[in-house]
């Protein structure tokens, strides 16, 4: 019996352990604690929750609360208006005439995404960076489902990430890399994914979306997004590929996409850093 409850004890601790947060200290029966990353298993397993809590997750994105708090936020962020001409001053009256009107557009699936206005700043090192600028509207609409999927996808992301993150900053890259080195880490291997934003590939960052978002109206929203066209000099480019810079979705996809990234080098043992598309890989 009493090596029957041990077997017994062993299982449940096992089976516990399937539901400890990714990177939390667990006792190891030894005095001292291991941190715990997600298998492949759980990782599916969790995507599989996660797509059932988001089977009508476009209703919660087009909740009024919901909605204003995405206005709150693209008007504190201000910015040039899109295609359309209108600016973020002249959104809260376009707000207050047909709210309703876009509410039900969306989860009807009858509303039309804009194209993006394309503007080029130059890079402090040379070359020019594309934006694309979304009207306010569309701004108002991504900004609405980055905040409902940022709830189901920034627990997840790595404790290594600090790019596009609320709380996490490129002041925190720099400590987090000061404390490797400090350690006798001094190899440094430095990853840029060359024009990243402008290569992500549509049909790859689809299939990682639906494996977690169960509401098939929202994921068409966003492919829609992603295949807007790009507006310069009164003409429309289509695009292939990428998801514009300036876009309030933007940054979550991206570190959708590159989350793919942190875990394997997490599951390879390694310390780094990544900020955005910028990786340091810190070595002995």
């Amino acid at each position: 019996m009493c090596k029957e409850e041990s077997q017994q004890k062993n299982s449940i601790s096992k089976q516990l352990k399937l539901f400890t947060l990714r990177g939390e200290p667990v006792a190891n029966g030894d005095g001292g604690t291991i941190i715990i990353h997600e298998t492949g298993a759980e990782l599916s397993s969790r995507l599989d929750q996660q797509r059932i809590l988001t089977e009508n997750i476009l209703t919660k994105i087009v909740d009024y609360g919901n909605l204003n708090r995405a206005y709150q936020q693209v008007s504190s962020n201000n910015g040039s208006g899109g295609v359309d001409g209108m600016d973020v001053s002249e959104l809260r009256q376009w707000l207050g005439q047909h709210l309703n009107e876009l509410q039900e557009s969306i989860l009807n699936e009858t509303y039309q995404v804009n194209a993006v206005r394309k503007v080029e700043i130059p890079k402090p090192n040379g070359g020019i960076r594309t934006l694309g600028i979304p009207t306010v509207k569309d701004r108002l609409i991504q900004q609405a489902i980055h905040q409902e999927l940022n709830r189901y996808y920034e627990p997840h992301f790595s404790e290594c990430s600090f790019g596009f993150r609320s709380g996490r900053n490129a002041q925190q890259a720099i400590l987090q890399a000061s404390t490797f080195v400090a350690e006798g880490k001094e190899w440094v291997v430095d990853i840029d994914l060359e024009n990243f934003f402008d290569t992500i590939n549509h049909d790859r960052l689809m299939h990682r979306l639906r494996k977690g978002i169960g509401d098939k109206r929202l994921l068409r929203l966003i492919n829609g997004y992603l295949q807007t066209g790009i507006m310069t000099g009164g003409l429309i480019e289509q695009r292939t590929a990428g998801t514009p810079q300036g876009s309030p979705l933007s940054p979550l996809l991206s570190n959708i996409v590159l989350d793919e990234l942190d875990k394997e080098l997490e599951r390879r043992g390694h310390s780094f850093c990544r900020y955005a598309d910028d990786s340091n890989v810190f070595c002995q």
